[in-house]
């Protein structure tokens, strides 16, 4: 059990959810799998299969999304994978099968995606000494589907999604939104995250104590790119930047 007094100036710690305190992109490549298993028991030929699942992974990557136009999130994703079949087929696909490809991808990844029970011991450690934000980017139904599927709620004293809002982190509207919510001010605050352009500007914009960014993948920082005050490899690795704050 790890005890520690409460850092002086750092009362608050930001996370954010995707590829920080979850991983989520391992739960899609597990995802994708299943819809490749979907797909090897139906019409399409074996030789596309790979081709499908790229071609709907680059429009998941470049996705724009307005809830203003009528359509739900569930819409526009079956609809990337209607594409996505008949780019690589050629002919216009059953509407039925990019629904069942597109609720596989989305049930799989739900279902795989979890807390490790060390991320959830280090949370419910860090709340009894610090006020726990989560501030993570993305549609408001997609985000909050994965908050209820990895059951997080209780860690947190503030949880916010920036499909909720007019904008999305990096602005410094949505870390205003958080500070006041939260009763918290930015020099109080450390911001922790996966994302270079997303959660370390956005946090370096909104004048947190510090920036720690989680490099899983121990890459070096891009030519240009903003610098984080700290770099650890694992949200597992931020006592040791407490302790150095302290």
């Amino acid at each position: 059990m790890w005890n520690m007094m409460e850092t002086q100036g750092v009362s608050s710690i930001i996370f954010d959810l995707d590829n920080t305190l979850v991983d989520t992109a391992g739960a899609g490549r597990i995802a994708i799998q299943k819809v490749c298993e979907l797909l090897k028991s139906t019409h399409v030929q074996e030789s596309h299969i790979k081709d499908i699942c790229d071609h709907f992974l680059q429009k998941l990557l470049h996705e724009s999304f307005d809830p203003s136009e009528g359509k739900t999130i569930d819409d526009l994703r079956i609809r990337h994978w209607y594409e996505a079949l008949r780019e690589t087929q050629g002919t216009d696909p059953d509407p039925a099968l990019a629904s069942s490809c597109y609720y596989t991808w989305k049930n799989t990844r739900l279902q795989v995606l979890s807390l490790s029970p060390e991320v959830r011991s280090l949370l419910e450690e860090l709340r009894k000494n610090y006020k726990l934000l989560l501030l993570t980017n993305g549609d408001t139904q997609t985000q909050w589907e994965k908050i209820e599927a990895v059951r997080c709620e209780g860690l947190f004293s503030l949880m916010v999604v920036g499909g909720d809002h007019p904008e999305q982190k990096p602005a410094c509207s949505i870390f205003t939104r958080c500070f006041e919510s939260a009763g918290v001010r930015p020099q109080d605050c450390i911001m922790v995250g996966d994302s270079l352009s997303t959660d370390i500007q956005g946090g370096i914009n909104a004048g947190v104590r510090a920036t720690v960014w989680i490099n899983s993948h121990c890459k070096s920082l891009p030519q240009g790119s903003v610098t984080p005050d700290y770099t650890v490899p694992s949200v597992l690795n931020l006592r040791d930047v407490l302790l150095e704050l302290s």
